[in-house]
């Protein structure tokens, strides 16, 4: 079994180079990457025994943020353990290539046996960190040989998943390289419990604590409160182009007292041009920031082309808008999934989104609280902005909601911590 899951990594290598070669972006950029970087992640030298290294591996840029607190956490209580963040998709990558509390950032070469053996020899890792879902087999198998501990963080599993299907066996045993598993809900607790495996502890979602220490930091956005100028304001984030089109449905019964913000997931110059003519009157950040505070406090009507739209035209600062915000809408729910809702839920904001939306447990758990709303065209959509434009106690009730869903969630990165310490110590 295990030469057919190897192969079938192979074949999926193959499809990538496949795509790449045909001029999929994506796929080029995939390849392109670990062929510039194969000697820094399949070297003929090792490091210095005596360097301790933790590596995190996280699929993209999500995954990596859940993995964020862990990985500064542990860096300020052992500045001399160095670490390495992998990253499969380039998403992930090319954002945070950079990272500052990392001291190597690297694609993961592919799940073969010959690159898990070289790469895990090479580093001389003290412990391994996988986020959430990122089961690869010959890497586990390498971590184990080597006697080096691997947690998975953030973990959330359902019963559809192959390791628990009749023919699961094979890949269930391979959890057997697992340390520790700290998982988000209880669900996930009792289908590892009931397979066998009782080294699970139930901490949460580690990215609740990194939206935590966002909302804390917030830093004020003065042309942000120009553009608002005393109204309430309703912010979307990541939209894609069929919110963007409920959301204008919504425009002309937008009060005079409020105000509407666009956050669209995809920021390119084309995109942006699409939803300025949705929004023939929207102002765009980066022309409304440039204003000098005189020019949009003297005339405000000018500046604004008499609209109640800004249209954030750039990446970065969603996460720190949401303090601004009454409520917020979150893409993505009318197509494959929703974003992020996390972030505007430490503002207290209450959330509304597509139907989209089951694959996340907070969305999932808020709209049974009634702290988010999931709505399933522009009528729906219209009753729930008016209620909670309008109705003061439901507003105060689902916002009130959000803040203490938020605080029942932070505290996983204490407890993975600890059991590391536990572990290692």
């Amino acid at each position: 079994m295990q030469m057919l899951f190897t192969l079938g990594v192979l074949l999926y290598t193959l499809g990538i180079l496949l795509a790449a070669l045909l001029g999929h972006p994506k796929a080029k950029q995939w390849v392109e990457g670990r062929w510039q970087q194969r000697k820094a992640y399949i070297p003929d030298t090792v490091d210095e025994p005596n360097e301790p290294w933790v590596w995190f591996h996280a699929a993209s840029l999500g995954e990596f943020e859940q993995g964020r607190p862990v990985i500064e956490a542990l860096k300020q209580a052992h500045p001399d353990y160095k670490i390495l963040l992998s990253f499969f998709s380039p998403s992930g990558y090319e954002v945070r290539k950079n990272y500052a509390y990392a001291d190597e950032v690297l694609y993961l070469p592919a799940d073969m046996p010959w690159n898990a053996s070289k790469w895990v020899r090479h580093h001389h890792f003290v412990a391994a960190f996988f986020i959430k879902y990122e089961f690869w087999f010959n890497y586990m198998r390498a971590l184990k040989k080597e006697g080096v501990p691997l947690f998975y963080i953030s973990l959330i599993l359902d019963k559809k998943s192959f390791f628990f299907k009749p023919y699961g066996k094979w890949f269930r045993r391979q959890l057997d390289a697992v340390t520790h598993f700290f998982v988000q809900d209880e669900d996930t607790v009792a289908l590892l419990h009931n397979v066998g495996y009782d080294n699970v502890t139930l901490c949460g979602d580690t990215r609740f604590d990194r939206v935590a220490a966002i909302a804390e930091q917030a830093k004020p956005f003065p042309e942000v409160e120009r553009f608002i100028n005393g109204r309430k304001c309703i912010i979307a984030g990541s939209t894609w182009p069929p919110d963007e089109r409920l959301l204008n449905d919504f425009l002309p019964k937008l009060p005079d007292d409020y105000c509407l913000i666009v956050a669209p997931h995809d920021v390119s110059e084309s995109h942006v041009e699409r939803i300025k003519a949705m929004f023939p009157k929207a102002t765009l950040y980066t022309e409304w920031s440039a204003l000098p505070p005189c020019h949009t406090e003297a005339q405000p009507s000018v500046s604004m082309g008499g609209n109640k739209v800004l249209v954030v035209n750039t990446i970065g600062i969603l996460s720190q808008l949401y303090q601004y915000a009454r409520f917020v809408y979150i893409g993505g729910g009318f197509g494959v999934n929703i974003h992020n809702i996390q972030e505007p839920v430490t503002f207290g904001c209450p959330v509304v989104f597509g139907p989209k939306h089951k694959s996340f447990k907070e969305a999932v758990d808020l709209v049974a609280l009634q702290g988010a709303f999931s709505v399933r065209d522009a009528a729906e959509l219209e009753a729930i902005f008016l209620r909670l434009m309008n109705d003061e106690a439901f507003y105060a009730q689902a916002s009130e909601t959000c803040r203490n869903y938020l605080k029942s969630q932070v505290g996983a990165t204490k407890i993975i911590m600890q059991g590391f310490e536990k572990a290692l110590f």
